[in-house]
Formats: structure tokens, C-alpha cells, sequence
């Protein structure tokens, strides 16, 4: 089955009821196959839609907002861009990533929100402990981290990507600390500490009985054999690195809009649904130059199992900001570097009439003459219609 605009949707649907009943999919993965399959369908209702221009007719169906899906997530990325943009400083930023060993990573599936949790907060411990080190920054600082689940073939691999200011507040606050230019914090030292301390805090949940071993991992229940699994951890290398940083604001909310709101596999990098399996594009990591971009093919099952090891607890966030960012206080730390560093945000200075001008774009956009479209009827969900009355067309 070739398909030229294929989705992860159509995927899902090409393994059929029984192959659900067979997969022991839990819960969470069933919703997620369900809101991808129904997402922009009659199922979830919709608009019907008259362009105030052409009069062109057309249907807008509702989508499913879930946060795994391909199709929902340039919308969200979008809203909170918007969000983020009044944050930015006018400094330079820092990208940094902690990745977790693959021992690790494999048991973190089975023990996802606590592990995941635990990547979180012990980079950004990480992070502002050695930037408030005289010897290195001596300086508090904020940083918003993401957390991605997956390498490019869909395997299992959790790591997070910190966005940091280049700087931070003198312990008093009195002062802005600036980065030297180019160069952020020390990597190898970033590295052990978060060694140290991450394997500190695994040990402490487990012996809390917070950890859960199946399969080939049951034998960690047994303190004995997980001290001793526990032990080359701390001598191997941990991935710990940091990028160029950024060309300027405009570069960071370029790349947050793609990573932000990141799902394990975009529909683009489809290729082909067929008798062989299914093709995606991927980037092969360990070698360079263009030979980096293949394609790789997997079964369709295969495909589907490795898109659902990503789907994430219920309620667990995703995004976070810490230090100088985290929410209870952002807007106060924000406005005393500004103040320090003689700078004012955008919305600043705009009066009331000049804000009361501002157009809100249009919901809708007609896509053939760009004018603006109004719901003239709405679709209830589970609605199956294909295409709209006559009467509409007509009207």
C-alpha cells in the first residue's frame, strides 16, 4: 500500500482490532492510537466553512490535541512560542543535553515517571550547581529543559535538551554574570556531577521500592544483584554536551518551535506503507556527511510498538523551566534582569490605542484566494460526511 501523503494514522489502522487485542497495549497507548486514528475525521465533528471571498464551501474537522500526535502539534508549538517570546533576554543562549546511559534507559520504559523525573531534576541540580560555583560562574541561573524519549530509528533513548541564558544573577542579585563569550559551563564537569548525583538518587528510590523490574530485569529485585549492576554505571561515560550557542532570540524560538513540541516520528519522514513493511527517513548519528540520511524499513507492528514505547504518563510534563525560569517567579526574575541590564520588553511603551488597533488574524484562511472563512454550520461528533449538501454549495 503506497501512499502519497502517509501518516502514522494510516499505520495504526493497517494492523486492525486484532492486532490491538494481541499487542497488551495499557491504557495510555490505546488512547494515543485512537486520538491519532480520529484526529482532522467526522469522528471528532467539525466546521463547515464559506469563504467571505470566493464563497468556496469547505470542512475544517476537529482535531485531537493529543500530544502524540503528528498532525496537532505545530498548533501547540505555536501557542506556546507565543507564550515564551516576552521571556527571551538579550543575551546569548546555550543549548545543552543529558542523555542517559542505555542500561538505564531500559529499565526507565518499565519506570517512566519517576525515571524521567529524575532526569529532569537532577540535570537542571546539575546545571545551576556548578553555575552558581565561583569558579566557574558563581551566578544563578534559569534554564527551560524539554525531554525526548526517542533517537531517530524510534529506539528507546531519554534525554533532555536544556536551553540556557548565558549568564545568570550575582548570589545578592545586585548584578547580571555574564558568560565568557562562546562557552557556557564545563561539560566533563557537568558530566560527573550528574553521574554522581543521578546514580545517588537511584539508589535512594530504590530502596524506597519506587523502581518496578519485569522480564529479563526481574533479577534486580534482589538488592544484591542491582548493587551490582548499579557499579560499571559509575565509571562509564556519561553523554553530557553542549552546543554552539545560539545566533541571537530569533534562533532560540527557532529551534524551540521544533523541539519543543516534538513528537517520536513527524509524518514527512514517511516514505512508504507496503507488503515490506513501513519506510521512514532517519539520521544515522555515528557517521557523517550525507550518508548520515537513510532510510531504514520495519514491519508495520514493529514500527507501531517502537512509536508507542514514547507515549508518556498521564499528566507528566514535558517541558520545564527551572531556577530563574521556573513559573512561581519568572516574571519578578525577568523584570530585575532587565532592569540590570538596561533593557525593557517589547510590550512595553505601547499605548492603549495602539494595542486596541492590533488585527486578531482570522481562525480560518481560505486556501485558494487567502480571504477569511465563517463557520456557517457546525458537525457533531461521530458525523460521517464525506462531502458537503448540495444546499451549501449552493447557497
Amino acid at each position: 500500500m503506497a501512499h502519497c501523503a502517509l501518516e502514522v494514522a494510516d499505520v495504526f489502522r493497517s494492523l486492525g482490532p486484532a492486532w490491538r487485542q494481541s499487542a497488551h497495549l495499557n491504557l495510555g497507548q490505546l488512547k494515543v492510537m485512537s486520538a491519532i486514528e480520529q484526529c482532522r475525521s467526522a469522528a471528532l465533528g467539525g466546521h463547515v466553512l464559506r469563504c467571505q471571498g470566493c464563497a468556496r464551501i469547505e470542512i475544517a474537522y476537529n482535531s485531537c490535541r493529543n500530544r502524540h500526535c503528528p498532525r496537532c502539534q505545530a498548533t501547540a508549538a505555536r501557542r506556546w512560542l507565543e507564550a515564551r517570546e516576552a521571556d527571551l533576554l538579550p543575551v546569548e543562549y546555550y543549548h545543552v543535553v543529558f542523555t542517559l546511559p542505555a542500561a538505564i534507559s531500559a529499565i526507565a520504559y518499565y519506570n517512566k515517571a519517576v525515571i524521567y523525573g529524575l532526569l529532569f531534576d537532577i540535570a537542571a541540580e546539575t546545571l545551576r550547581t556548578i553555575a552558581a560555583d565561583p569558579k566557574h560562574l558563581g551566578a544563578q541561573i534559569g534554564a527551560t529543559l524539554v525531554l525526548h524519549t526517542w533517537g531517530s530509528a524510534l529506539t528507546h533513548h531519554p534525554h533532555v535538551h536544556g536551553i540556557v541564558p548565558g549568564g545568570g544573577l550575582a548570589p545578592d542579585r545586585s548584578r547580571w554574570v555574564a558568560c565568557k563569550p562562546g562557552f557556557f559551563l564545563p561539560v566533563r564537569v557537568l558530566s560527573r556531577l550528574f553521574r554522581r548525583r543521578f546514580l545517588e538518587e537511584l539508589e535512594a528510590i530504590y530502596r524506597r521500592g519506587q523502581l518496578h523490574f519485569f522480564g529479563e530485569y526481574a533479577e534486580l529485585n534482589d538488592m544484591a544483584a542491582f548493587a551490582g549492576w548499579l557499579a560499571p554505571m559509575r565509571t562509564c561515560e556519561w553523554v553530557v554536551y553542549a552546543k554552539r550557542p545560539f545566533a541571537g532570540p530569533k534562533a532560540v524560538l527557532a529551534y524551540l518551535s521544533r523541539y519543543t513540541h516534538r513528537v517520536a516520528i513527524s509524518n514527512q519522514r514517511l516514505v512508504a506503507l507496503d507488503e515490506h513493511g513501513v519506510t521512514f527517513r532517519w539520521k544515522d548519528y555515528r557517521v557523517d556527511g550525507r550518508t548520515r540520511n537513510k532510510t531504514m524499513t520495519l514491519q508495520a507492528d514493529e514500527f507501531v510498538r517502537r512509536f508507542l514505547l514514547h507515549v508518556l504518563p498521564g499528566g507528566f510534563h514535558r517541558i520545564r523551566h527551572y531556577g530563574l525560569l521556573a513559573n512561581p517567579s519568572r516574571r519578578e526574575n525577568l523584570a530585575t534582569i532587565r532592569e540590570l541590564l538596561d533593557v525593557v520588553p517589547n510590550s512595553v511603551g505601547l499605548s492603549a490605542n495602539v494595542v486596541s488597533t492590533v488585527e486578531i488574524p482570522p481562525t480560518f484562511v481560505c486556501r485558494h484566494c487567502g480571504s477569511p472563512m465563517i463557520i456557517i454550520d457546525i458537525l457533531q461528533r461521530s458525523r460521517p460526511i464525506r462531502a458537503p449538501p448540495v444546499e451549501w454549495v449552493h447557497a
